[in-house]
């Protein structure tokens, strides 16, 4: 029983209980030292200080696996998602979880980054050249081999090649990038950050790296580049800092073939 403890925080560590039907006093004496390093990594990262496994000594050596995070004093989901590059959603996802809320001590599974995303992605199939794909996505040739730095144009059937962008993301839609904020993209597109907060249903301001953002359409702005020789979508996709279908969905372009002259608009 404690009592009168005003100015210490006390916390009880219960390691068995005299009603239990199983050998509590065995598993103590057997696991005694996980035990005792359990607690003190609890109590570690419950008042918020780094952790270290003991290095010698009959105490546990066994590291807190690498896909496992420890919640410390301070710590958000958008913290931890930020440390780790993937995104809140994937890690609540992992964690079952329905709010936002964390608790000190508590123990998050950390997901693997996806590699395997085809969003990028094109798997070269029979009859495929560097031209055709090239096309198929606004690219040349060389801008093409460049991404996959080829030196020749020989493909093989099953290889991977790195495209542009995806040709799925549609024009209304922004991929959250490192150092963007709700302000800057709103700014972009020139709408109100309540705007783009009421389109992303969004209750804060805060942002995770990949994340895709709903632009609303009626607000976009556009500017005309002027096709001239050696020009591609994909070039100019990037040198306006926008998508090839963004580009082709605001001109209902059907291929993406362009002409010398042609007179294209150019979300922002």
């Amino acid at each position: 029983m404690l009592r009168n403890t005003p100015n210490n925080e006390t916390i009880i560590v219960e390691y068995g209980f005299a009603d239990s039907t199983g050998d509590d006093v065995s598993q103590l004496k057997n696991n005694w030292q996980d035990l005792t390093e359990a607690v003190v990594k609890a109590l570690a990262g419950y008042v918020g200080v780094p952790y270290k496994p003991p290095t010698g000594g009959t105490g546990s050596t066994t590291p807190m696996p690498t896909d496992k995070y420890v919640v410390k004093k301070g710590d958000s989901l958008y913290a931890i998602a930020r440390e780790f590059g993937i995104s809140v959603d994937d890690l609540k996802r992992a964690n079952n979880l329905s709010n936002n809320n964390l608790s000190i001590g508590m123990i998050l599974t950390i997901p693997k980054k996806d590699t395997t995303s085809t969003d990028n992605i094109y798997i070269v199939k029979p009859g495929d050249s560097l031209y055709k794909i090239a096309n198929m996505y606004g690219m040349s040739v060389n801008e093409l081999k460049s991404l996959n730095n080829l030196t020749s144009n020989l493909l093989s059937i099953g290889q991977q090649l790195k495209v542009g962008e995806s040709a799925n993301i549609p024009a209304d839609t922004y991929i959250v990038k490192s150092g963007d904020s709700l302000y800057s993209i709103a700014k972009k597109f020139n709408i109100s950050v309540d705007d783009l907060k009421r389109a992303n249903n969004k209750t804060s301001n805060l942002l995770s790296i990949g994340e895709r953002l709903i632009i609303p359409t009626s607000n976009i702005n556009y500017v005309t580049h002027v096709v001239v020789p050696g020009d591609t979508l994909y070039g100019i996709a990037r040198k306006y800092n926008t998508t090839v279908n963004a580009i082709r969905e605001a001109n209902n372009l059907n291929n993406t073939m362009l002409s010398i002259g042609m007179n294209l608009k150019i979300p922002r």
